[in-house]
């Protein structure tokens, strides 16, 4: 099984928020562009919660979210997968992505959503303990997967959950 790499962060020193997902999917490494997968929902939400059309080429989408304040990137930088699948990453292929660096590059950040239960348990494993307290005002918050391979929740129950996203990006805006 070969090495796979996730992407810079989508993030200007202005985000507040930023989304965490485990590791790209393999349509998305295929593409570069986070959430290429035609039935994962987060571009879906995305364009609900701000009104960002889906259908844009991916550059455009990433300007408007970062014009929003909305930071998109992995807890993984590294790992071994076969597949897409989070459940198939090899524990001992682990290497999470710099959050120290990454935090004090982005002081304007409050609010870490989790983009389903692999993300945070990885972050809360790999990240958390290495953390200084200088973090502490960091609010964190696990949303529903958008992953197609998360089916039992709808793509509406999806997007009330992730409704969240907009209230705090909107908050002393």
């Amino acid at each position: 099984m070969t090495q796979i790499f996730s992407f810079p962060a989508v993030a200007t020193g202005k985000a507040k928020v930023l989304i965490l997902g485990s590791m790209p999917g393999i349509r998305s490494l295929e593409k570069q562009q986070y959430y290429a997968h035609a039935q994962n929902s987060f571009w879906f939400i995305i364009e609900e919660l701000l009104g960002i059309d889906r259908n844009q080429e991916y550059t455009q989408r990433i300007r408007q979210v970062k014009m929003h304040k909305l930071a998109i990137w992995d807890v993984l930088q590294a790992c071994r997968r076969k597949g897409s699948l989070d459940s198939a990453i090899e524990k001992d292929s682990v290497v999470a992505n710099d959050f120290g660096v990454f935090l004090k590059q982005h002081k304007q950040i409050k609010y870490i959503f989790f983009n389903g239960a692999k993300a945070e348990q990885e972050f809360n494993k790999h990240v958390l303990p290495m953390l200084a307290g200088e973090f502490s005002h960091v609010q964190y918050h696990r949303l529903p997967s958008t992953s197609p391979a998360h089916a039992a929740i709808s793509r509406q129950e999806k997007l009330r959950q992730w409704q969240i996203v907009k209230a705090c990006l909107n908050e002393n805006s």
